[in-house]
């Protein structure tokens, strides 16, 4: 791979790394052996193949991982891919804790990459779980049904505001910390804000 084609950023994110700087590194190279150009996206080296994402390299307190952004689709022949929260719909990890597993899996990563950019250039998504199957808590139902114009401007929000906003209201088990959520959310929703903004 000529030098030229490595990315500055990624660099830059590698010469900072304080842990996992050897596995980066060793991903990256396994990465960039495969024709994918190497970018920066979400403070973290992301891969793409024809400006579509494949493959992004994170690290965590525990672990560093690949991110298959499409990982749902792949067939996960070796049985590695790990679904991070019963909440992510495609995206899979393939999860390391030392440079030695690196080394020993870069065929299987290579065959995994590849199959990525297969699943790509075939155009196939991921059938996403429609906002509409998710659960509404009784506690936004009632808000809901108390203040006519605050569902009016939930239902306005964008698919993926929507699921942001009922996941994060659903994911307490106390009703008393739902309402709470849902009481500090009212004014973001009303004014079409994600949760975030």
């Amino acid at each position: 791979m000529a030098k030229s084609e490595l990315n500055p950023k990624v660099d830059e994110f590698l010469s900072k790394a304080k842990k996992w700087k050897k596995e980066f590194e060793k991903l990256r190279n396994i990465v960039l052996d495969c024709d994918l150009t190497e970018e920066f996206k979400w403070m973290h080296p992301c891969y793409t193949y024809e400006q579509k994402n494949i493959v992004l390299i994170h690290g965590f307190k525990e672990y560093c991982a690949l991110l298959f952004h499409k990982g749902a689709l792949l067939k996960d022949a070796h049985g590695i891919l790990i679904q991070q929260t019963e909440n992510v719909q495609a995206g899979r990890q393939i999860r390391f804790t030392n440079v030695q597993e690196i080394v020993e899996m870069e065929a299987i990563l290579k065959a995994y990459i590849h199959e990525a950019i297969e699943v790509e250039k075939a155009g196939t998504e991921v059938d996403f779980k429609k906002t509409i199957e998710y659960t509404i808590p009784e506690e936004l139902q009632n808000k809901f049904d108390e203040i006519p114009a605050l569902k009016a401007a939930f239902e306005a929000l964008t698919p993926g505001r929507q699921r942001a906003y009922l996941l994060h209201f659903s994911a307490p088990k106390q009703s008393k910390t739902r309402e709470s959520r849902i009481e500090k959310s009212m004014q973001q929703i009303l004014n079409g804000k994600g949760l975030n903004e």
